[in-house]
């Protein structure tokens, strides 16, 4: 046809429909050619390659400067960019090389790299027996916000994967990079598996030696070092900034989250109702991923070492003092605990999602763990450790430093506002502290807030919301007993004795 330009095949369809005896009309057809074109074919005149010109159509606009000032300067400083270079060529002569240029000057540093610049860094493909490595990494959701209770939940994602079957497991974990989260998911991981490789790898875990001294950062990989041997690991890091390192990993962090993305869309809503149903949802998404890799995995697992009889432990430990204010302070967290612990010494079992508070070997008091946001510090108070002293002095709760933090959710706080402005200070105080004690009593934090923001234009009292809210003592059950007849008893003096 005018126009187009005849392709190889095209011509090679020509030629073996002649060499197959049919005629010019016939082969021109079956090429999609014209007879005329069919006939150039023979002569030799039609589908040749066209040689490449090796001249210059128009004047190089780079003539005057690549040789004697670019190329020197990518000689020295091989990473500069080519726009950098242009504004560069613009700053030092105004007006004669315009932003149309950029493109050619792309092209021209992109081909020098080639022909004359640095060496570049090469990817070296691995490949690992079955058995041989796993990888564990944290991962952040990015594209999709995760909510329990309709309130945002900030956490991240640890993922452990075999190398050769691509076995994984997700964990939530709600603070950093840690060693505790890293031990828990690692334990989980391999228990669920049911055996573990002869090597672990993760990257450098830069979050976890964050703001760390030199003997915690040596503490911190010691205790990683231990975890490893306890299973029969051997432990090792890829180099700090290399996540290539870790590309077994880093690739199925996309494809995991995508299938976690695609799992919410379908389920229709990101809000869940605690951690523990977000994390059976996890579960669930990575199930569907295993079992894909049925086949793999049943082949990877009669290649792991057995596990160890027990787990090693996935916390680490510090010592707190409970002040006279019935707190603790841990990793700039401020907690209360029971206040008979006052002036005690706890040794603390620091979890992921919880603390652990021990006296002498004996626990005492277990906490969920908060965690502080940036710089500032955090406080998670529970009213209910400190409230039989607050009864014994509510106008102490008016000024506290914890008053705020006292109050359970936001439903007590505008509680507390109302009865604040409805009645005289020393009786706001007496009230709200008294409504806490009775929530604390009888298990009604809820239905009390609620009942009493419901009735705020006659606000009930505290003995109103005793009788409603308190259990009265249940009367004991009536109990019948009847009496067997005695002359029952007479039978085992008639009846024989059976030797």
């Amino acid at each position: 046809m005018p126009g187009k330009r005849i392709t190889a095949r095209q011509v090679e369809s020509f030629m073996k429909a002649r060499r197959d005896g049919r005629t010019q009309e016939a082969a021109s057809a079956k090429a999609g050619v014209s007879e005329r074109t069919g006939r150039r074919i023979e002569k030799g005149e039609a589908g040749r390659e066209r040689s490449r010109r090796d001249w210059r159509t128009r004047p190089d606009p780079l003539e005057a400067v690549w040789q004697a000032e670019l190329v020197p300067l990518l000689k020295d400083k091989p990473t500069l960019g080519a726009i950098t270079l242009l504004e560069d060529l613009q700053r030092r002569h105004p007006g004669a090389y315009p932003d149309s240029m950029l493109r050619t000057l792309q092209r021209r540093v992109k081909r020098w790299r080639a022909l004359a610049g640095p060496d570049q860094d090469v990817m070296f493909r691995q490949s690992y027996p079955p058995g041989h490595q796993a990888i564990s990494d944290f991962t952040t959701l990015k594209r999709v916000t995760v909510t329990i209770g309709s309130e945002p939940l900030s956490h991240l994602l640890y993922h452990f994967r075999l190398v050769f079957s691509g076995f994984c497991y997700v964990m939530v974990v709600l603070g950093g990079e840690s060693f505790t989260a890293l031990a828990k998911g690692l334990q989980e991981a391999l228990w669920r598996l049911g055996g573990n490789p002869l090597e672990h790898r993760t990257d450098s875990l830069s979050a976890a030696f964050k703001n760390l001294t030199r003997d915690e950062r040596d503490d911190m990989t010691a205790r990683y070092e231990a975890l490893c041997a306890h299973y029969g690991m051997k432990p090792s890091r890829n180099n700090r900034g290399q996540s290539h390192e870790n590309g077994a990993i880093e690739s199925p962090h996309g494809h995991l989250k995508r299938r976690i993305e695609q799992a919410l869309l379908l389920r229709g809503s990101s809000d869940f109702g605690d951690v523990a149903s977000y994390q059976g949802f996890l579960d669930e998404v990575v199930s569907q991923i295993n079992r894909r890799q049925r086949q793999a995995i049943a082949e990877e697992r009669q290649a792991l070492n057995p596990l160890p009889h027990y787990r090693s432990v996935d916390y680490s430990e510090t010592v707190a003092v409970v002040t006279s204010s019935a707190t603790i302070e841990v990793k700039r967290v401020l907690y209360t605990v029971p206040s008979r612990l006052k002036g005690e010494r706890l040794r603390i079992h620091l979890y992921d999602d919880r603390l652990i508070g021990y006296l002498g070997s004996e626990p005492v008091v277990e906490l969920e763990r908060a965690y502080p946001q940036g710089k500032q510090r955090a406080r998670r108070v529970n009213y209910r450790h400190v409230i039989g002293s607050l009864k014994k002095k509510p106008q102490a709760f008016r000024y506290s430093q914890l008053r705020d933090d006292l109050l359970p959710n936001d439903t007590w706080r505008r509680l507390w506002r109302l009865v604040d402005e409805h009645l005289a200070p020393k009786l706001a105080c007496r009230w709200i502290v008294g409504a806490l004690a009775l929530a604390a009593k009888h298990d009604c934090e809820a239905q009390l807030a609620e009942y009493a923001l419901l009735n705020a234009g006659d606000l009930p009292s505290l003995n109103a919301l005793q009788r409603r809210f308190g259990r009265r003592s249940a009367k004991p059950p009536v109990i019948t007993v009847h009496q067997h007849p005695l002359a029952s008893y007479d039978q085992l003096l008639t009846e024989p004795v059976r030797q």
